[in-house]
Parts: structure tokens; C-alpha cells; sequence
């Protein structure tokens, strides 16, 4: 878990980078982010008419695919600490016209919903921002219904010799390039990589859901390992 950033400081980050937080995903993950996210998607196998939550939605890209798949008889809410963020999510649901979302600014850490409240929680690239990643998980739990699902897309180590070393040197030397050129934002991105190398590895996630509550977990990596699903249920 992060020590350099306090919740406040992480929170600014976001706050900053939210206006470029989109193209720079497409330029760092090659567009490969929203094939994961689809493939992910295909694997829940959502219900029409589900209440679903989705944590650190960000500018809500996740929100709409799941406002997608659950129908007008389904909702989702979209929840975030940063304020910008959100704000481009805002922007993106009213030039969709879909009524099926609300989105809120929240602490996932602190979720404010009564327990056993949706059949579905998600959250992408946001655990690893969050200063305690089994107290999230504890959350999610928590509003989930029994038997409900929660997905957790998020970031994960290659093991592949060569691959993995070239995916560390991209990681810590190219990504913050990138991001002082498309966004001006070096430090924020050189941060971002040091959110993703310190997470832990998709095994010790697999072994947090569990410590959470939850049952039937399993996951699926993309990229070669870069990045991981992770599935539960609600007991």
C-alpha cells in the first residue's frame, strides 16, 4: 500500500489529470483498456434490471457499459472522490441520454449505501489508489446482496522473462515520458507507475476478496499478465 500520497494528495492527482485522463489511457495501453474491459464484461454476465455499483468510475467509461448491459429496467451508480473526474463522467452520461445512472462523489473505503443494496460492484484502476485495498473489499462485500458478484479490473505483474522486464522499463522510464508530453504531467504519471508496480500481484488480490468475505473467487489475466480480472461472489 501507498505511503507517499495521503488520500488528499491522491485525490489532487486525479483532480489534475482528468482532462487528458482518457487520451492518455488510449496512449498508454495502446487502446487495449477497453478490450479488457469488454472481455471482463462478457464474463459477468450481468443481468437485465440489476442495481449495480461502480466504484472509482472516474470519468465513467465502465458506468456507461454497465448502464448498457443492465438495461433501462436496470441503474448503476457511478461513484468517485475526485470532483473532475466526475465531472467529465457528468458530461459523458447527459450526451448519452441514458436515465439509468447516477453518479456520486464518495469514499469507497466509506460507502454510503445500506447493506445488501446492489447484485453487482465493480471497480477498475482504482483499487490500487485506495490507501487500504481490503477495507474496499470489505465494503463491496458489504452492499453486495447474497450471492451478488463484484469484478475488480486492475493492473497486475507479467512473468514471462524478457516481456516482463521490458513491460517494468516501459512502465517506469516511458510512461512518465508520456505523460509530461500529452498531459504535463510527469510527476502524476511517475506516481501512477508507482501505484501499479507496488500493487500486489494478482494471486495475493485473489487472497484479499477472500480475507473480504468472498467466495468463488478467481481471475483472468490480459496483456501477457499486465493486467487482471478478478471475479467473487457474495456468499
Amino acid at each position: 500500500m501507498l505511503e507517499s500520497y495521503t488520500e488528499n494528495r491522491t485525490r489532487e492527482l486525479f483532480d489534475k489529470i482528468a482532462r487528458d485522463y482518457d487520451r492518455m489511457n488510449r496512449i498508454i495501453s495502446f487502446r487495449m483498456h477497453g478490450i479488457w474491459r469488454r472481455n471482463t464484461m462478457r464474463n459477468m454476465r450481468l443481468p437485465k434490471g440489476a442495481r449495480v455499483l461502480d466504484l472509482c468510475c472516474g470519468t465513467g467509461d465502465w458506468t456507461l457499459d454497465l448502464a448498457d448491459a443492465v438495461g433501462e429496467g436496470g441503474h448503476v451508480t457511478g461513484l468517485d472522490f475526485s470532483q473532475n473526474m466526475l465531472a467529465i463522467a457528468h458530461g459523458k452520461v447527459a450526451r448519452s441520454g441514458k436515465k439509468n445512472i447516477t453518479l456520486i462523489h464518495g469514499d469507497a473505503m466509506a460507502l454510503p449505501f445500506p447493506d445488501a443494496t446492489f447484485e453487482c460492484v465493480t471497480i477498475g484502476y482504482g483499487l490500487r489508489n485506495t490507501p487500504d485495498y481490503l477495507a474496499v473489499l470489505k465494503e463491496m462485500c458489504r452492499v453486495l446482496k447474497p450471492g451478488g458478484q463484484a469484478a475488480c479490473l486492475e493492473t497486475s505483474h507479467p512473468s514471462m522473462p524478457v516481456y516482463r522486464e521490458l513491460f517494468s522499463f516501459y512502465f517506469r522510464k516511458v510512461m512518465p515520458l508520456l505523460g509530461k508530453l500529452f498531459a504535463k504531467s510527469y510527476d502524476e504519471y511517475r506516481w501512477l507507475e508507482k501505484s501499479a508496480h507496488s500493487f500486489p500481484g494478482a494471486k495475493t488480490i485473489k487472497n484479499l476478496f477472500e480475507q473480504a468475505g468472498f467466495t468463488d473467487v478467481r481471475f483472468r489475466y490480459h496483456g501477457g499478465g499486465a493486467v487482471a480480472s478478478h471475479y467473487a461472489r457474495k456468499p
